[in-house]
């Protein structure tokens, strides 16, 4: 049995596979469409509510990420990214 070094575990899934990135999930899928949407409809209430729907999706893809990565790469961005896009937009103009 070979000895799992920090690469295999930061970097392989389950499977013994390196993966650093997936194909989009519905969550990232939903917030690139809202956030397209948003730069078309750049005022009112769809705006908004588009800005709602794209914020709850990185939000909601981020967390899952975060608790259900399938390596620690994974998990690490998903606390980096929730971390952050939180933090924008606490600290920008646009806070809910």
């Amino acid at each position: 049995m070979e000895k799992e070094t920090l690469f295999d575990k930061f970097f392989r899934d389950s499977n013994g596979n390196i993966v650093i990135v997936q194909p989009p999930n519905l969550p990232i899928i939903v917030w690139g469409v809202a956030s397209l949407l948003k730069l078309i409809f750049t005022t009112g209430l769809i705006n908004v509510g588009l800005d709602l729907i794209a914020f709850g999706s990185l939000f909601t893809w981020a967390w899952l990420e975060l608790f259900q990565g399938v390596n620690y790469f994974r998990r690490t961005l998903g606390f980096i990214v929730l971390v952050g896009f939180v933090g924008l937009r606490i600290f920008s103009n646009n806070t809910i």
